[in-house]
């Protein structure tokens, strides 16, 4: 009898500290992964690179006929955007043009091209995961450009659910809300913080290996709150 071909994971933003942790968790369940980010991981099985534009078309263009290139006909079974950053700053900041620009360019186009590519080459049955933000379910007055764009993915996964989005059936968009993850760079800018309270990066990559083999996977369109306590992480959907 063949063998069963392995599964199939494109991380978005793979080589990030929480991507590189998700590229090498499904790397150790035997999947076949990519990885697509501005530089290569050289532990996964292939990378698409992307190109620095000014121009959303531009950039989503060349992504996805790279990812065309790469695939051909094959379709995956998990596309995982974890691409993302974050910058503060009010309405009345100096930098807020710049920082606004940025957080869109790091959450939002990522989550659109993720989108996208799920909509041609998602099996049926798979899983997209999208870059959320618990912050962002309210107010953000001194962080205005993250919560926009937060909240845009928040948008655009709820969309993702609904009957005519573009998506194979039976797959699944979900949005992780996360408030703090514990990444070397947060530790870095914030050494005095409770890091007890810090969602851990394996807890996030097992998540995603779970929902992706279809264990305790939250119905389509769930935008799911990652609260830490004490170092215990749990995972609700928020408006329940």
């Amino acid at each position: 009898m063949a063998a069963a071909e392995a599964q199939r994971v494109f991380v978005y933003g793979g080589k990030g500290a929480l991507g590189s942790k998700c590229v090498d968790y499904f790397k150790s369940k035997g999947w076949w992964v990519a990885c697509v980010d501005i530089v290569s991981n050289e532990n996964a099985d292939a990378n698409v690179l992307v190109q620095l534009s000014e121009s959303f078309t531009d950039q989503a263009e060349q992504v996805t006929a790279d990812v065309s290139r790469l695939l051909g006909d094959t379709k995956v079974d998990a596309i995982l955007c974890v691409a993302g950053g974050w910058a503060g700053g009010s309405a009345g900041d100096k930098a807020l043009y710049k920082s606004t620009d940025l957080m869109w360019k790091q959450s939002v186009w990522t989550s659109v091209i993720s989108a996208h590519l799920a909509t041609k080459y998602l099996k049926g049955g798979g899983l997209l995961t999208l870059p959320g933000a618990k912050a962002s379910l309210t107010a953000t007055p001194g962080m205005v450009g993250y919560g926009m764009a937060k909240a845009a993915v928040h948008q655009l996964c709820q969309s993702l659910a609904g009957d005519d989005s573009g998506m194979p059936p039976g797959t699944a968009a979900i949005a992780i809300l996360p408030v703090t993850l514990d990444t070397p760079m947060n530790r870095k800018w914030m050494p005095d913080a409770d890091f007890g309270s810090w969602t851990p990066l394996d807890y996030v990559a097992e998540t995603f290996y779970n929902w992706a083999t279809g264990v305790g996977r939250p119905a389509s369109g769930s935008l799911m709150q990652l609260v830490t306590t004490g170092g215990k992480t749990v995972a609700t959907p928020a408006f329940q």
